[in-house]
């Protein structure tokens, strides 16, 4: 066991050695992979705002269910218990709104009072209002339309609106957004791996006397591997703690614009931080890309050499 840590603290002894022989031409290239990871890490971040958010938005859709004009009383009141055995929820709500009331609520805050009145009778049907609770994601929309339409097979209703087709877009917005980010971060992903690929194939080149001359002392090929290996992941490493850093400085003025258009809905909503597990999991993610363009890139240019 110490002899494999003892070879592994050489390796990285080694990484970081040639690190400081070329820091200019190191630090250019964590720069650049920094941007290409900056996006997709930006975009998670978003994501992981937005969704919370959309799971709140999306509390207590309401059905609104109208008998046809011909029903009497009595068959709309009649259909209230079906109505419960649908929507098999006990924290929903039912009200029936007879036409009267609705009536009067038209002409109080429609403003057209004297319009109505000159229509003689009625033109409005009794009514239901269904608010459903316990419907707390985008998910549920499906079993919002289901419920939509059984209430649409009952007896002497004419119509049903749902207000669930919101939901159902931002959920497919989410989902589109999310197919989005992963392609881009699998297209960024393959740009990381190939800097990496290129900077580790120069070190490379630049150090075949040295590599020969170790080749001729013995040493075998994981020996002179590791060195390399280390360097392309601590370029993954670096550029990913400075594209997150990018990210958690570029929040500080997004939320400044953020909280002036949050507030005319009344609302809070401010960006915020990825958690730390998660940001422990894109740091190993882009010390993995790093290490996999290393890998990459020796066995195919030290095999030239042999």
């Amino acid at each position: 066991m110490s002899i494999w840590l003892r070879q592994h603290r050489f390796a990285l002894g080694a990484a970081l050695a040639n690190v400081r022989k070329a820091p200019g031409s190191f630090l250019f290239n964590v720069v650049v992979i920094a941007i290409a990871l900056a996006l997709p890490f930006a975009g998670l971040t978003l994501l992981d705002n937005v969704r919370p958010l959309s799971e709140q938005l999306s509390v207590d859709p309401e059905i609104s269910l109208f008998m046809k004009p011909d029903a009497t009383r009595e068959q709309a009141q009649a259909v209230a218990p079906r109505l419960a055995g649908i929507v098999k929820n006990g924290r929903s709500r039912i009200a029936f709104v007879p036409r009267e009331q609705a009536l009067a609520t038209l002409k109080d805050k429609s403003g057209l009072a004297d319009v109505i009145e000159t229509l003689g009778e009625n033109p409005l049907p009794d009514s239901y209002v269904i608010k459903l609770e316990g419907f707390a994601s985008a998910g549920d929309a499906a079993r919002i339309d289901t419920i939509a339409q059984a209430l649409r097979a009952l007896p002497g209703v004419d119509t049903v609106q749902v207000d669930s087709a919101w939901v159902k877009r931002l959920a497919a917005l989410l989902g589109v957004l999310r197919l989005v980010l992963l392609l881009l971060a699998i297209t960024l992903g393959m740009v990381v791996i190939a800097v990496v690929f290129n900077t580790i194939r120069l070190q490379v080149l630049t150090q075949r006397e040295e590599i020969a001359v170790s080749k001729l002392l013995g040493a075998t090929d994981n020996f002179i591997h590791r060195p390399f290996y280390y360097t392309g992941a601590l370029l993954g490493l670096c550029a990913g703690a400075i594209a997150l850093g990018a990210v958690a400085l570029s929040l500080r003025p997004l939320n400044t614009e953020i909280a002036q258009f949050a507030r005319l809905y009344a609302s809070e909503f401010q960006l915020t931080a990825l958690a730390p597990p998660a940001l422990a999991g894109l740091l190993a993610i882009s010390a993995g890309l790093g290490l996999v363009g290393a890998m990459l890139s020796v066995q195919r240019h030290l095999a030239r050499l042999n």
